[in-house]
């Protein structure tokens, strides 16, 4: 498996859009909305991977199960209150169903999941929370014929440096191994390394 995105979850979609577009030098360059859990999201393409900016969508209908990524809980929106967060991270399989029960930990099964023409399968928890707080992976599957976005995203430049998962040795064991992901014992957070299109490096941490 590969890394497939990195998650950004905020208060207000335009509004956490405005923040990192200042931090990235770079405009989102795509997006849209997730009917079955009520959210939109826009997209920065970082060449082999993307990043994900999530919020709930204030136009969509109340989902019927809660929202993927804690972001249905009072603890998610006091965290991203004042600023968007680096809140977890994603793996590219390409069978669900046969790498689930290879993994260490539940992430939950793989629902259907759509924005716009695009579909995917995507692992999510029956009460919406993230494996290890965010330290561990959702896994998503692209279906055979379908191209995932940083095969489709304007590439502006941006590249991931790396991604640094901390967190206690037995979550982090857990942790599946990708290029450009690195572990470390310490406080539980999330750390990112983006290099701009003009050749600087911005860092965006958060702990879980």
């Amino acid at each position: 498996m590969d890394l497939d995105h990195i998650v950004f979850a905020t208060a207000d979609l335009q509004a956490g859009q405005a923040w990192l577009t200042g931090r990235l030098h770079a405009p989102p360059v795509g997006g849209g909305a997730h009917p079955l859990m009520g959210t939109h999201n826009a997209l920065w393409s970082l060449g082999p991977t993307y990043l994900e900016l999530i919020a709930i969508d204030p136009a969509a209908p109340p989902p019927s199960r809660p929202r993927f990524f804690d972001l249905g809980t009072g603890a998610m929106q006091d965290r991203i209150r004042d600023r968007p967060a680096l809140i977890h991270w994603v793996m590219r399989s390409r069978n669900t169903d046969t790498d689930l029960p290879a993994l260490g930990y539940d992430p939950g099964p793989a629902l259907p999941m759509t924005r716009g023409d695009l579909h995917w399968r995507l692992t999510v928890r029956a009460d919406g929370t993230m494996a290890g707080g965010g330290l561990l992976p959702s896994l998503v599957e692209w279906p055979s014929g379908v191209t995932p976005p940083p095969g489709t995203l304007p590439d502006a430049g941006l590249r991931l440096s790396q991604l640094l998962v901390t967190g206690a040795a037995a979550t982090l064991a857990h942790a599946p191994a990708a290029p450009g992901v690195h572990t470390v014992r310490g406080t539980p957070g999330l750390a990112a390394e983006i290099i701009r299109g003009d050749g600087s490096t911005v860092r965006f941490a958060s702990q879980i």
